[in-house]
């Protein structure tokens, strides 16, 4: 029987890493082609990871918890299949060999490899086996990988100035970048440094003072956090902290939209089987405005700009756990009513059932926030990173409002809402920020009410 090599699948252009939830399957038993073998995360989803092969489970290679690099190697399957993989040894041989030729460029200093590969590297060459002076392990509660020890006992930084280093990676781990990043501006010259992996951290990690302790009363219930508000906790602390976060507001003239959406919402639902909401009403709107001032579909990487040639719109959805999550709607300038109506509905009812794959949820380029469904008013929204600007729709409500009419001014029943527009003033001026606002709300204002749907 042949053995095929069960790796870590890539969820996402920007994950490197996954945590092995459960394991599903147990060395010895029989698999089939697409039989779920064990359950992942990443901080962007949780994902099934399928059989590719049918065969015998014969080794896992890896525990549940444990945070596995992409395309590494975490089960063994025997099989009576042909497989046009490589046998075990062999391909072991050739990653050896792909490691030692990137230790190698190690040694310059100026090449900085992927942390994925630290344990591979130090396990080639004991000599890189760190020990920083005067420093307890037991002291520390956090887990340093070889290659961040080494950067730290070659710079003479303490463990204990380690610990103060705020970590980017999962379950914030600190990895070369935090390190680095850190270095540039501890050191009195900072030295220039090539990055092989970009990195939205563009500042220095600083950590952040921890919580002055809480004295408990009697009574009080202490909740734990959940994998998934930590990793929420830990995103929105780091959007902070790299974007410099401004807020611009409009008040939107609703009316002609909520006419119209009650004209069609029993029909449209009669015929397509779900609601017919407004999210889909103020994609559209976001869309056209983008395609007007492209420089808000854009990302920062270092002191590069980059443009976002397809306009990716993110909705953020409410878990019923309480928690948040931003399925994208992809290419949504190129959808009409009918098509985002679908697209979002479909996205939501992935996120309620907790069905979203690593796809639904990479790529986006803007995002939008319905604080209106809470009875909210107005917001300020935290910019998903790497994007650069949210906007939040706020609740519609009923109020009287001076319209101007050919025959002079007059005050009428109105259906208003604000628009809360934040971004990242690095890149975003007011101007452009502002403008981007105001043209989202003349979009919505005239809407045009004779449309079908």
């Amino acid at each position: 029987m042949a053995e095929f090599q069960l790796t870590m699948p890539k969820m996402g252009e920007s994950v490197i890493e996954a945590t092995i939830l459960t394991w599903n399957k147990k060395p010895g038993d029989s698999i089939l082609e697409n039989d779920i073998i064990l359950e992942v995360a990443t901080d962007k989803v949780d994902s099934e990871v399928p059989s590719p092969i049918s065969g015998v489970l014969k080794e896992i290679l890896f525990k549940e918890n444990d945070i596995v690099a992409v395309d590494q190697v975490i089960a063994i399957i025997e099989t009576d299949q042909p497989i046009s993989s490589k046998p075990a040894k062999e391909v072991k041989n050739v990653v050896i060999e792909e490691l030692e030729n990137r230790l190698e460029e190690k040694q310059n200093e100026e090449i900085i490899v992927n942390e994925s590969e630290d344990a591979a590297l130090y396990l080639l060459n004991p000599k890189i086996t760190p020990s920083i002076p005067q420093q307890n392990p037991k002291n520390s509660e956090r887990f340093y990988s070889p290659l961040v020890l080494n950067i730290a006992k070659t710079e003479n930084i303490s463990m204990a100035e380690l610990d103060t280093i705020i970590g980017s990676g999962a379950e914030g781990r600190v990895n070369k970048d935090d390190v680095l990043k850190y270095l540039e501006i501890r050191n009195t010259q900072p030295k220039t440094i090539v990055n092989k992996a970009s990195s939205f951290n563009q500042q220095l990690p600083v950590k952040i003072p921890s919580d002055p302790k809480e004295s408990n009363s009697i009574g009080d219930e202490i909740i734990e956090m959940d994998r998934m508000r930590k990793l929420i906790s830990r995103n929105m602390l780091e959007s902070k902290r790299i974007s410099a976060h401004v807020s611009s507001f409009v008040e939107v003239n609703m009316t002609n939209v909520v006419k119209w959406r009650e004209k069609h919402k029993d029909s449209f639902k009669k015929r397509e089987g779900f609601n017919l909401t407004y999210m889909p009403i103020f994609t559209d709107a976001i869309a056209k405005a983008i395609k007007d001032f492209p420089m808000i579909n854009i990302s920062v990487d270092g002191e590069k700009i980059i443009k976002k040639k397809n306009i990716n719109i993110g909705i953020a959805t409410a878990l019923p756990s309480g928690n948040l999550i931003v399925p994208i709607v992809k290419n949504a300038d190129r959808m009409n009513l009918i098509g985002l109506a679908t697209t979002i509905n479909q996205l939501s009812d992935k996120a309620r059932n907790n069905q979203l794959t690593a796809s639904d949820i990479e790529g986006g380029t803007y995002t939008i926030s319905n604080i209106g469904t809470f009875g909210n008013i107005l917001g300020t929204p935290i910019i998903p990173q790497p994007q650069v600007a949210i906007m939040a729709v706020g609740a519609i409500t009923k109020k009287p409002v001076v319209i101007e009419t050919e025959h002079g001014d007059l005050i009428a029943i109105q259906h208003m809402m604000y628009l809360s527009h934040t971004y990242d003033h690095r890149v975003v001026d007011g101007a452009l920020g502002g403008m981007f606002v105001k043209r989202v709300a003349e979009y919505l204002e005239n809407f045009d009410i004779h449309q079908d749907i």
